[in-house]
């Protein structure tokens, strides 16, 4: 047996705006959304094998220290795109501003961070990717 990620569960500031947003760039569709198992509301978007839930509390959530120094803390989001620069041409039209493209092996990759400061990693392995 093979085991492969469902989902990722991050706090936003906005469930509905981040899903706007993740809709357009991704082409993901909301799955679930609702009540929070303890408080707050929580969307679940994207494809039918796997989402990203943003949950947001009912108090407004605050900034922490930096992911990366922090032991456990969510470094970035990585998604596999068909269209590179497509997908690259949406996140600045979402108002988002891409990194540079870094070209290596496996691929060709972007990073950006969206309004909650959570990065993504937008990859393109040259090929449609496998499902």
């Amino acid at each position: 047996m093979t085991a492969y990620l469902e989902h990722a569960n991050v706090t936003v500031s906005n469930p509905e705006q981040t899903a706007a947003w993740m809709e357009d760039i991704f082409g993901w569709k909301i799955r679930w959304q609702g009540d929070a198992m303890e408080s707050g509301h929580t969307i679940h978007i994207g494809s039918e094998t796997s989402y990203v839930a943003l949950y947001a509390p009912d108090a407004s959530p605050t900034n922490g220290p930096r992911s990366y120094d922090t032991r456990g803390g969510l470094n970035h989001l990585a998604l596999v795109v068909d269209d590179f620069e497509d997908t690259r041409a949406k996140v600045i039209a979402a108002g988002f501003t891409p990194g540079d493209i870094h070209s290596y092996e496996p691929g060709q990759r972007f990073y950006f961070k969206d309004d909650n400061n959570i990065e993504f990693e937008v990859v393109h392995y040259g090929t449609p990717p496998l499902t």
